[in-house]
């Protein structure tokens, strides 16, 4: 197997909302988008974002519910106090401030207006 690409795909209510946030807060493109889909991408990113509206026929009957509900959508950032100080001035809530970790990972979140979780992050350990 050769993988060519990788994507996350995350169920929203609102697809247009979440990806106005990655495009507006995080630098991402929309490369795609039609009714209920949108796929955002950075060449630096390594990983396409795929935002599905909840109740999307297309999706199996038992995904159709689902929330992107109890992950971390991370990005490893070279400049965190930097990001950290850009998204304040740009007036998104840091919902997780910035925390150092044992083993050197420090870090933290965001919420975009669907409830995902971004979470800047770097290793200073």
């Amino acid at each position: 197997m050769r993988i060519t690409a990788t994507a996350v795909s995350l169920n929203v209510e609102d697809v247009a909302a979440s990806s106005r946030f990655l495009v507006e807060h995080f630098g991402f493109a929309e490369v795609m988008a039609a009714d209920g889909f949108a796929s955002l991408a950075r060449d630096d990113a390594g990983v396409n974002v795929v935002f599905l509206r909840r109740g999307l026929a297309s999706l199996p009957e038992d995904q159709r519910d689902d929330h992107a509900a109890g992950l971390i959508l991370a990005f490893e950032v070279d400049d965190l106090e930097g990001e950290l100080a850009r998204l304040q001035d740009e007036g998104v809530v840091i919902t997780m401030p910035l925390t150092v970790e044992e083993w050197g990972e420090r870090a933290f979140q965001v919420r975009d207006p669907n409830g995902v979780i971004v979470q800047l992050v770097d290793w200073k350990g």
